[in-house]
């Protein structure tokens, strides 16, 4: 008769935090103290953001594994994306993991992103330890921020079990664990130990036969495609022939040609893995993200990992503007369709779809910060090309069109609460809550459709003068609120090709905000700076001043143009209008109109006006 059977010898732990909230710097602690380098050892900060936007950033964008060993335990941990918009990172991540740490900050508490993560955690029916992290800041209040995980918990449904949850306080940075705030803590032992004794090793049938599921794919030069999971059950050895099921239950042969288990945040080679183990496995090509690898003689697939559909899509086309080409390495529609299509192999909350011309390709995702990320990677890797801006994906249901909704925290001064509720109301927001805490800040609660936030961010930190904090999160599907606008600017497009002109830029000040600075090179239908009005303005960046013979009577005044902020990808993403594009290389972000000539828009906006006109 089949047993269950527990791994005593091993922990599977992800670690849930929102971002800032000190998740990797606690990683890094627990690499110290668990002697995994030498005393003397130099070791660098962070280390596991591996990516380099992720240390530029100071987020995790991909779920990582590393492990540590504390009193012969091998404890593997899984660093999980704090941001809503790497929520398929999250869900495969969550799939290896047999408990979790909630790290809350002492200060800010539960945010959002929080919450996201923990609400798939608790549906995975994982064990959680919580640790309220920064209880050195001088704003910390540890004991409102539990009242508020226990209140997060409850709202989100967790059982009597989940709520008697081992609770501990941490500094993270400096690498410090304790039971309560009176003793002082001395190092991160008691973390250690808390992992051993509250989280159970994996669970598995003796008698079953081999099952792991694919929850992460790599690429090796030397060994080809890389499946990456844990086992749920039996065992499997270097060499050994298996099978892998894919969806719709599709079979495809494979022999193991290497196994590697993680030892720290390197990989080593195993002769042997047993269940429980989280295991990088080689000798299969067309693997992907939920398939279940299992032995020949007894397939049994295993529940394919579920990510929530994506919710805001970005087209991506050539680029055709007069400097297209010269920055570029990948530049062909081909090369760039190949790169997404990669993507999507590595991220299951990506998706992709073309129509088999050459008009584009509709990449669909999460977030305008996930594509953002994606397009920054590209980027950096040599490809030019331009996308549209970001729209939300619209379903229907019942016969009536729904869109996405989120649901909005903002923290800000209580001075500009009216005028953030006035813009949000503009944009089809509605207030759900409001708390005052009478320390002149207020928390309040929002529900807003996607579309109204795409741009919203920067005009936001606008108004509240940079001291306000605002996160959003996915809350479903609710019938179309009506049209709202989403920018009251125009933009100032450039007529013809040619370098800044100083003199030219200085006398285009009254009209807006300026994009560029003189001797830049610019072309017809390039975005050169916003105007102050809701229209489109075509203005010559090249004019010079006309030059006499003749002496002036005092010197020509200099030209003393203002300072330009550059704009970042994410604000030129979300800056942009349906009918304009950035464009994007190696080494430059301009904005541009979609159709460049100025003679065509003019012809293209007169049928638009007479076809509304006929309408009516």
């Amino acid at each position: 008769m089949s047993q269950t059977l527990e791994n005593k010898n091993l922990r599977n732990i992800a670690i849930i935090a929102h971002v800032d909230h000190g998740k990797t710097t606690l990683v890094d602690g627990l690499f110290r103290q668990s002697g995994l380098f030498r005393s003397d050892q130099k070791v660098e900060e962070r280390l596991m953001d591996t990516m380099e936007l992720e240390k530029e950033r100071g987020i995790t964008i991909a779920a990582k594994n590393c492990s540590v060993k504390w009193k012969d335990v091998r404890i593997n941990i899984i660093d999980t994306p704090g941001h809503a918009d790497f929520g398929g990172e999250v869900e495969r991540a969550l799939s290896m993991a047999d408990g979790a740490i909630l790290l809350v900050d002492a200060s800010e508490g539960p945010l959002p992103q929080t919450r996201f993560v923990l609400k798939k955690a608790l549906d995975a029916q994982l064990k959680i330890i919580v640790v309220i992290n920064k209880i050195d800041r001088k704003d910390a209040r540890p004991y409102e921020v539990l009242d508020e995980i226990y209140d997060l918990l409850i709202d989100l449904g967790a059982n009597d079990e989940q709520l008697e949850f081992p609770l501990l306080y941490a500094v993270g940075r400096d690498g410090i664990a304790q039971k309560t705030l009176e003793e002082k803590g001395e190092n991160l032992h008691v973390l250690l130990d808390t992992i051993l004794l509250e989280i159970p090793g994996p669970s598995h049938t003796d008698d079953a036969p081999f099952q792991m599921l694919v929850s992460d794919l790599g690429y090796s030069d030397y060994m080809g495609r890389l499946a990456v999971g844990k086992i749920f059950n039996g065992a499997a050895h270097s060499r050994d022939s298996l099978v892998c099921l894919g969806e719709n239950g599709k079979t495809m042969d494979l022999k193991v040609s290497k196994l590697q288990t993680y030892d720290g945040i390197t990989l080593k080679d195993a002769s042997e893995v047993n269940a429980g183990d989280i295991v990088v496995l080689a000798g299969i090509e067309n693997v992907e993200i939920g398939d279940t690898i299992c032995n020949r003689e007894a397939p049994r697939a295993l529940p394919r990992i579920s990510v929530d559909k994506p919710t805001v899509s970005m087209k991506f086309v050539i680029n055709d503007s007069p400097l297209g080409g010269t920055e570029g390495k990948y530049v062909q529609l081909s090369r760039i369709r190949e790169r997404l299509l990669k993507e999507t192999l590595l991220n299951v909350s990506i998706e992709v779809e073309e129509n088999g011309t050459q008009e584009g390709i509709l990449v669909k995702g999460r977030g305008e910060f996930q594509l953002a990320i994606l397009v920054e990677t590209m980027r950096r890797e040599g490809f030019e090309f331009s996308v549209g801006r970001p729209e939300v994906i619209f379903r229907q249901e019942n016969g009536k069109k729904t869109e996405p909704i989120e649901k909005l925290m903002v923290d800000c001064e209580e001075q500009f609460m009216g005028l953030v509720t006035e813009k949000l109301s503009l944009r089809k927001g509605r207030m759900t809550n409001l708390v005052n805490n009478g320390m002149g800040r207020v928390n309040i609660e929002f529900s807003v459709p996607t579309r109204s936030l795409i741009g919203y961010r920067d005009e936001f930190l606008t108004d509240t003068r940079g001291t306000g904090i605002m996160n959003a999160l996915f809350d479903g599907y609710e019938l179309f609120r009506g049209d709202c606008p989403s920018r009251f600017t125009g933009s100032i497009v450039a007529d013809r090709s040619g370098r800044a002109v100083p003199y030219a830029l200085f006398n285009l000040e009254p009209r807006g905000r300026l994009l560029i600075t003189p001797g830049e090179l610019v072309y017809e239908g390039m975005i050169i700076g916003e105007h102050n009005r809701s229209q489109d303005i075509d203005v010559n960046a090249t004019k010079e001043k006309k030059l006499t013979n003749m002496r002036a009577s005092g010197k020509d005044d200099n030209v003393l143009l203002s300072p330009i902020k550059p704009m970042t990808l994410e604000q030129t993403i979300s800056f942009i209008r349906e009918d304009e594009l950035v464009e994007v290389t190696p080494l430059s972000i301009r904005m541009r109109k979609a159709v460049l000539s100025g003679q065509k828009r003019h012809l293209l906006r007169s049928a638009k006006i007479k076809k509304q006109t006929e309408k009516k």
